[in-house]
């Protein structure tokens, strides 16, 4: 990296007159022979980390900044945010003005397109009344670009915030995200920050989210920066919750809903929702009752009963349009014999269904998850799904179920909670209606599971597997509300199975604190049914789960524990291989051979030919650092010839970089075929990996500068991935390629962050390569 300077720190006064000239921020001995704008950004962040005197660790502290995200910024592998800029600015006292100008073309030039999303639950049809409120939320969030909307139950809050979100979506291009936070969603713990930040970024495609709260919410911010979307996050229990959550710099917009005031959120102005006035009442009202109501006394009275809110409003009169014998005297008479507004409401619509509607209406009081479908329904009852979909039907009419999307079903939290309490009274067999939902859960996560291509099988069953990964996708959050029921109820047998049926799923999103938690009580539960095969596998993917987080050491415990299980040749084969693969990670590459070595034995035994390419393949990585390059050739070509499709990828990959010294032509092809391969599969961690290798290829046979190119694909890749150890792997291999290059600055940035991750992992190993690195680049700079 070419040095200068961001200031002219001669006269501090006379800088300030001239802010409004960004040419002031390149120095005056030092010319910026750096072409892109995010170059001359990347530059000028570099020069403040200098100025400052800190390390990357400290200087993100005093920001509050994500290391790992300061370290992409400084890096150049992501644009900051302008709130970042203006910390690093402030935290060596100077002003950031004269780089507005560059930052915006730096943004502008680094964003990449997003697909629109727009999950906003469907806009009220009847939607009635706050003219007023919704205006002034509407001002709120062009202005300020946030607002909270508050309010006692069943005041109309999240009606309110989709319909002015359904109003307000068509100028946010990126579109709307909707996130229910379950502030008072009765059976559920309100949302942690740490899982919401995960579910809203596996909506902009961040599959792996950093394992960091603080990570996440700085890499939430940075991908809101580069967008413009609408975000509603409905349902907060309170401020601590909702802070982690909202957008930083940019054109992006937030709209919260809560039962308390939120007076704590800077920056969040409030909107308190009241009670609807009598003439709105009454034209929701007459709406839902299909009707037009003249002014008289039982209006008033019913008006009264419901209390001015909209949720007991539309019930009633949902009511009053189901019974058209009924006159509103009579309703409003049949409201007065129950004395809680809402028991009334809610207890009035339930007079208007038939028993097993009744009975299904208190069955899914006790229903863990967000939404559902009429085939969970039936589980739940004990009926077909046609037969489940008709009594559904009934309930939307009668405002007692939701329906968001078609064939989506949900309830408001108020008539949820009511529904439980009255199952908690009439139903004695609720349990076993929620194990049968358990079973349900269970049995479609496993048909779906098998259509899935796994190594873990010889062959999958017919069916699509990109509907059966949807599938997962739309049902994921509802599959672990059903893993902890089944924990909380004592159904080994789910809590052991569920997380084997999601092997697959997890695999494209592994190391996941819910994959962690959910494997380590499947593995409990397994070994408490005797189940000594399936508790090795469970700790098998335990271990693989937090290798791939990272956490060398306590896969190693897991690995170990699996071992103790007895498991058999196929479960042994594939412990073999990845505890050598845990071993290379540690540094001992003698240990890990032999360990690859025993995998290719076992595998070759029970005919697995993939686990035998594997194996080799990472033997012949582990050989070719040990310095014998042509039997790592050979090894790897063995590994290609026993394997096709996907699984040839890590024995090209380790071909292509025995080859660079000697011949650097076939090296390249090699790792473009496996990149090629990875690309085709949509396997995006493969794909860091080839990029990284390439890049480290072709700084082989001198070509450092296309090699750059190569680790920030590799970066950028790996971006929404929490693929720590490949992280790692990618920083090392491209600080080297910056030295290569002369970019000396850029290669201590990026081994501070080695030195960072290594320490807060507890690798030893890599802490000591990044430092031996880091003397080397010093002494060359």
């Amino acid at each position: 990296m070419v040095r200068g300077t961001p200031w002219d720190t001669r006269n501090p006064v006379d800088q300030r007159e001239r802010i409004a000239d960004p040419s002031a921020w390149a120095g005056t001995g030092t010319v910026l022979h750096v072409s892109s704008p995010q170059e001359r950004l990347v530059a000028q962040l570099a020069r403040i980390k200098e100025l400052s005197g800190l390390s990357l660790r400290a200087l993100a502290r005093q920001t509050d900044l994500s290391s790992s995200s300061l370290s992409r910024y400084l890096t150049g592998q992501l644009v900051p945010p302008w709130e970042a800029v203006v910390a690093l600015c402030r935290a060596v006292g100077r002003d950031p003005r004269p780089l507005r100008a560059l930052w915006a073309e730096a943004a502008d030039a680094g964003a990449a397109p997003a697909r629109r999303r727009n999950d906003l639950p469907a806009d009220l049809f009847d939607f009635t009344g706050r003219e007023a409120e919704s205006a002034l939320v509407e001002e709120l969030l062009r202005t300020t670009g946030a607002a909270a909307v508050d309010g006692m139950a069943g005041v109309g809050k999240t009606s309110l915030a989709v319909h002015v979100a359904h109003r307000l979506v068509p100028a946010y291009p990126d579109g709307g995200l909707y996130l229910d936070l379950q502030g008072f969603t009765p059976g559920q713990e309100p949302l942690e920050p740490h899982a919401a930040l995960g579910r809203l970024l596996g909506a902009l495609d961040v599959t792996h989210p950093p394992a960091g709260t603080a990570d996440r919410a700085a890499l939430w911010r940075s991908e809101l920066s580069r967008r413009r979307i609408l975000v509603v996050l409905d349902n907060a229990v309170d401020a601590e919750q909702v802070r982690p959550l909202l957008p930083g710099a940019g054109k992006s917009a937030v709209l919260v809903t809560s039962r308390h005031r939120l007076v704590s959120l800077d920056g969040v102005p409030p909107v308190s929702l009241e009670p609807l006035t009598d003439d709105d009442a009454v034209h929701l009202f007459g709406r839902a009752a299909g009707l037009s109501l003249a002014e008289e006394e039982a209006v008033g009275q019913v008006l009264r009963q419901c209390g001015g809110l909209p949720l007991a409003l539309r019930m009633a009169g949902a009511r009053l349009r189901h019974r058209p014998g009924w006159t509103v005297a009579v309703l409003a008479e049949r409201l007065r014999a129950t004395p809680s507004r809402f028991g009334s409401a809610f207890g009035m619509s339930l007079q208007q269904l038939d028993a097993v509607q009744r009975r299904m209406f208190r069955l899914l009081g006790v229903l863990p998850g967000a939404d559902f479908d009429a085939a969970v329904a039936g589980a739940l009852t004990d009926m077909p799904p046609d037969r489940a979909g008709a009594s559904l039907e009934e309930l939307v009419d009668a405002h007692l179920v939701q329906e968001p999307s078609p064939g989506r079903y949900r309830m408001h939290d108020l008539i949820r909670q009511y529904a439980a309490d009255i199952a908690a009274d009439e139903e004695p067999r609720a349990e076993a209606a929620l194990r049968r939902v358990l079973m349900h859960y269970l049995a479609q996560a496993v048909a779906h599971e098998r259509t899935l291509p796994s190594p873990h099988r010889k062959e999958s069953s017919p069916g699509d597997p990109a509907r059966a990964l949807a599938w997962f996708d739309l049902e994921y959050v509802n599959l672990v509300a059903c893993f902890d029921a089944a924990v909380r109820l004592g159904v080994d047998e789910v809590v052991a199975e569920l997380p084997q049926a999601m092997r697959v799923w997890f695999f494209r999103h592994r190391g996941t604190d819910d994959q962690a938690r959910l494997l380590e009580a499947a593995a409990a539960a397994a070994a408490r049914l005797g189940r000594d095969q399936e508790r090795a596998s469970l700790l098998a993917d335990l271990g693989y789960a937090r290798a791939t987080a990272g956490r060398l050491t306590e896969a190693l415990s897991a690995y170990e524990l699996a071992e103790q299980s007895g498991p058999d040749d196929d479960i042994a084969a594939a412990l073999a291989l990845r505890i050598g693969m845990v071993r290379r990670d540690l540094g001992d590459l003698e240990a890990a051979q032999a360990h690859f070595r025993r995998a290719r034995e076992l595998f070759e035994k029970i005919g697995r030919h993939a686990g035998q390419s594997q194996a080799l393949a990472f033997d012949g990585w582990v050989t070719l650092h040990l310095g014998q390059r042509g039997e790592a050739v050979e090894l790897a070509r063995t590994s290609i010839a026993l394997a096709d499709g996907p699984a040839q990828i890590t024995g090209l990959v380790t071909l292509g970089l025995a080859l660079a010294p000697d011949d650097p032509a076939e090296s390249l092809r090699t790792l473009h075929d496996a990149l090629t391969l990875s690309e085709q599969h949509n396997l995006q961690h493969n794909q860091a990996w080839c990029h990284n290798c390439l890049g480290v290829a072709l700084r082989t046979t001198g070509s450092p500068e296309k090699a750059l190119e190569h680790h920030r694909r590799a970066f950028e890749l790996l971006e929404p991935l929490a693929e720590v150890q490949l992280e790692i792997d990618v920083l090392h291999a491209y600080a080297e390629t910056c030295r290569a290059a002369g970019r000396y600055d850029e290669a201590l940035t990026l081994l501070d962050r080695t030195i960072e991750l290594a320490r807060e992992l507890g690798r030893p190993y890599d802490e000591k390569l990044a430092r031996a690195a880091r003397e080397t680049v010093r002494a060359a700079r």
